[in-house]
């Protein structure tokens, strides 16, 4: 039987690789790691996790949470484990990013099916199905390779990684433990702020030192990964409506509600690590130290990781793909992971078992539009004159015949609507 190829083991790549291998169908699974990096990676391991450590909400009154459920129920094989790594973060998914990738390496390497080969692919190849699941760090041949492929010159746009610390150095008189409005279980690290506080560090911050952009990061930025120093030109109140808000909370030194809040979320397995949410960035390195050390409780912080800019890629999925992520010009060929407009690491996930059940199936298996795993596929594939990435959302599902004013209520049905359809 003819292997089938996949480009790229990150997330997406790794899923479909172990979905299409227990169908006992051989794989060749191609990584470029560790003979080239690209820009934000640093780990050799496969399905490394670049940005936030969070694979967001589990609750099913949550896209995010609803997708991961379908996922789990549909045979993933990376969601379980996720959760078998998973790290205190209230309601929400987080893992240990390195145990993470390290189990997702030792499945691929153990398993008799894939063969995983250490090199970087320029060229598409000829013949075979392949799955195309590099990410959005493809590497600039490849890159080159896919614009010939799909007749276009150009696949960029940017986000951003946020900074870590070392929770041993948080001055945790300062610091409280808690979640907004009492719920969860109290993971996060919170640091309040005072008018006066806030408007000293938003004025270092809009004035940082930034790096320099290359071309292709002077592009439109995605709202869903913002710098922060970016939003925080938008107006000196955009941080307290957004990262920062501080609703929810009261400072337990003065009774009150802060002026503003920074959150910190576990970052590994053993608490050491925590990362500041929300504070992608593109500050020079020795500018992140000196302005987020402005942060109440963070005086004497030990930064063990920078926030960097890495460049994202995909393509115009709407007008190549179908909802099986198959490229409508030749058949034999499938994208998956971020490359198709998929945000997110569950959504990167979603697609690529999507793809990989689809190359190694005789008839499409398609998702009903009412599941979120379904409504993401429709999405990257129904034309779109302003396509750009995005998150798994309940806004790209069908409505309710019913119409229901309570939020969280309507979120539940739809929920409820997409795992009766999952088998």
């Amino acid at each position: 039987m003819e292997p089938i190829t996949i480009i790229g083991a990150g997330l997406a790549g790794s899923e479909a690789a172990l979905q299409i291998a227990k169908r006992e169908i051989p794989v060749k699974l191609y990584e470029m790691k560790p003979q080239k990096f690209s820009p934000a990676h640093t780990n050799s391991d496969l399905a490394e996790i670049v940005c936030s450590n969070s694979f967001k909400s589990n609750q099913l009154t949550n896209a995010c949470g609803l997708l991961k459920e379908e996922l789990r129920r549909l045979g993933s094989e990376l969601i379980p484990i996720a959760d078998s790594v998973s790290v205190p973060a209230g309601q929400a998914l987080a893992v240990d990013r390195e145990k993470f990738s390290k189990a997702v390496t030792e499945k691929i390497e153990a398993n008799p099916n894939i063969e995983l080969i250490r090199e970087e692919i320029t060229e598409i190849p000829k013949t075979g199905k392949v799955i195309i699941a590099t990410g959005p760090l493809t590497s600039d041949a490849l890159s080159k390779a896919i614009c010939q492929l799909i007749g276009e010159n150009d696949l960029h746009f940017y986000d951003a990684a946020a900074p870590i610390v070392e929770k041993s150095s948080i001055n945790m008189d300062i610091a409280f433990w808690g979640d907004r409005y009492g719920k969860g279980d109290s993971s996060y690290i919170n640091l309040p702020m005072n008018q006066e506080e806030y408007l000293k560090f938003y004025q270092e911050l809009i004035h940082a030192e930034v790096t320099t952009l290359h071309n292709f990061e002077k592009r439109e930025i995605f709202e869903g990964c913002m710098p922060i120093e970016i939003m925080a030109k938008r107006g000196e109140d955009t941080l307290r409506f957004g990262p920062l808000k501080p609703v929810g909370f009261t400072d337990p030194r003065t009774g009150q509600r802060p002026y503003a809040i920074i959150q910190l979320r576990q970052d590994n397995k053993e608490g050491t690590l925590f990362n500041l949410v929300g504070f992608q960035t593109n500050l020079k390195f020795g500018e992140q130290k000196r302005v987020f050390s402005m942060i109440p409780g963070l005086e004497d912080a030990n930064f063990m990781k920078y926030g960097v800019m890495h460049r994202n890629t995909y393509i115009n999925s709407p007008e190549l793909l179908d909802n099986t992520y198959q490229f409508k010009q030749d058949k034999r060929i499938y994208f998956a992971g971020q490359i198709t407009g998929v945000e997110g690491y569950v959504e990167s996930i979603s697609s690529g078992f999507v793809a990989g059940v689809n190359a190694c199936a005789q008839q499409k298996i398609i998702f009903p539009e009412q599941t979120m795993i379904g409504a993401l596929a429709d999405y990257i594939s129904t034309p779109n004159d302003k396509f750009q990435p995005m998150n798994a959302n309940y806004g790209i599902l069908p409505s309710l015949e019913e119409k229901i004013r309570d939020k969280m209520v309507r979120y539940e049905k739809l929920s409820k609507r997409a795992l009766d359809l999952i088998i």
